[in-house]
């Protein structure tokens, strides 16, 4: 089985391909074309200004959408990585259509998206990791716009940009609102990009949450690693995130007690957690 991903902490380091005993592993892609010795980040074959990596399982019904809106991009210094869970359906054979175009893939048995997500992240070379989940697309020219804000704020350790919702436009980025909200940012999917360097400081998914470990990694990157970040402007669209995804799929009692879980955890005031509680269960009742 390939290498587990599951150590949080602070280092990760990328590797060039995943060597693995499962019999059910497949990997494939422009890499294993390359030489068996190249394995260094800084060849100046490999300087990719981005890394785009796609979890997916079983997602036979956008998949290829999502991978043509990453491919079909006129901005092109960037490298993509699929990460699929064993999907049984034609997924994979949807990823190897494409597979002159995508830098490299793998396929088997994870445990969850957020597992994929590190293996995607420990394979990346870009300076900058973006995620686009399998029922998530880009718009055009989102590339062109994400490279602008680069430029602009050079200094800056990840960017947020606006994503379209079935209901409206996710756009802005109020980090002040961590801490009684998650509403501070447009989308993880198909919105979010970190530099790799700072995305190291923060280290992996913790697998221990398993419906919002995303909302972890944000709080140990702006409440204790204290990164800063940029939005774009809210016509700046980056992606679409479609309703029916892995976030779609969580009840809200799943959700509520892992984000309390993940605010103890990161030793946020229980006063204040005791407080989100009252109102979050307030306004959830409500609602029934």
């Amino acid at each position: 089985m390939a290498e587990k991903l599951d150590n949080y902490g602070q280092n990760f380091n990328s590797y060039f391909t995943i060597s693995s005993d499962n019999p059910e592993f497949k990997h494939g892609g422009k890499r294993l074309n390359l030489k068996k010795d190249y394995k260094s980040s800084e060849d100046p074959k490999n300087k990719f200004k981005l890394s785009i990596i796609t979890p997916v399982l079983n997602g036979e019904k956008y998949l290829e959408e999502t991978i043509l809106s990453v491919l079909n991009q006129s901005y092109k210094n960037f490298e993509y990585i699929i990460i699929d869970g064993g999907s049984k359906d034609s997924s994979l054979e949807i990823i190897k259509k494409y597979e002159d175009k995508i830098d490299y893939w793998i396929s088997e048995k994870d445990d969850g998206i957020y597992d994929a997500f590190n293996k995607g992240m420990k394979l990346a070379y870009g300076e900058y990791i973006g995620i686009v989940n399998s029922d998530d697309k880009y718009e055009e020219g989102a590339f062109n716009i994400l490279n602008k804000y680069i430029n602009l704020f050079p200094e800056k350790d990840f960017i947020f940009g606006s994503v379209k919702k079935h209901w409206g436009l996710l756009h802005g980025y109020k980090p002040w609102k961590i801490y009684f909200s998650w509403g501070f940012y447009s989308s993880h999917s198909t919105g979010f990009f970190i530099k790799k360097k700072s995305a190291k400081k923060v280290g992996l998914y913790n697998l221990k949450y398993k419906y919002s470990a995303d909302y972890d990694f944000f709080y140990r990157m702006i409440v204790k690693e204290k990164l800063k970040g940029v939005a774009t402007k809210k016509n700046e669209q980056f992606g679409t995130f479609r309703r029916g995804g892995f976030s779609s799929s969580i009840d809200f009692k799943d959700h509520f007690f892992e984000e309390i879980k993940i605010r103890l955890d990161n030793k946020q005031n229980k006063f204040l957690v005791f407080l989100i509680i009252m109102y979050k269960f307030f306004v959830h009742f409500k609602k029934i």
